[in-house]
């Protein structure tokens, strides 16, 4: 960004933001409204498992998320003039890793929280807030203490953002962004394990 544009600095942290707000928070609240009507304990005793009631509510979200990731990139391209140097399969299958990761975390937030108010304010406070301050989205993360720099390695979007700007801007191939692309995978295998876990306690 040799001519320092702010469009290449907010871009992919709103775009983080808008990916984590769809796809976490929608799915936490829409999941614990059916715990409040008490369909998902219908749910729960039917003879589906655990991972194919989590996948049959989530689909719809994926669609969605993946939607608005197509329209935040067109608008980019066609409102800022932002280019997508690398590969655009790629930067959509890292798109939809994120989402996936942020989907995971919605729904294990909706196994923990029993009202849609307190899924609400734990997809707030514990993932937007973060997004937003922890991501590099407004503050490099090079200049935070080194205490704040260690928290911001569980933050999804953190790896997200890299991945974002390696691909869009440097152009890069997944050998230079391989690690953040690894650590999105083993959070959002660790947090659907999770999940169903949870799912399975419910059950039983």
């Amino acid at each position: 960004n040799p001519e320092l544009k702010g469009a290449f600095m907010f871009v992919p942290g709103v775009m983080a933001l808008l990916l984590t707000l769809i796809s976490a928070l929608m799915t936490s609240i829409s999941l614990t409204r059916e715990k409040e009507m008490g369909t998902m304990e219908m749910l729960l005793v039917s003879p589906f498992r655990a991972g194919h009631i989590i996948a049959g509510k989530v689909v719809t979200y994926v669609i969605l998320s993946m939607i608005n990731a197509g329209g935040i990139l067109l608008l980019a391209n066609l409102v800022f003039d932002l280019p997508v140097n690398g590969s655009l399969v790629i930067l959509l299958l890292e798109c939809l890793l994120f989402v996936t990761t942020a989907l995971s975390l919605g729904i294990l937030i909706s196994t923990v929280t029993d009202s849609q108010m307190k899924a609400m304010m734990m997809s707030t406070v514990g993932l937007m807030m973060p997004t937003m301050l922890l991501s590099g989205f407004i503050f490099p993360i090079d200049n935070m203490p080194f205490t704040i720099q260690l928290i911001t390695n569980i933050v999804p979007a953190r790896w997200f953002i890299t991945i974002i700007k390696n691909i869009m801007f440097k152009g890069t191939g997944i050998q230079y962004f391989w690690k953040e692309t690894i650590i999105l995978l083993i959070m959002t295998t660790a947090f659907i394990s999770l999940s169903i876990h949870n799912f399975k306690d419910r059950l039983e």
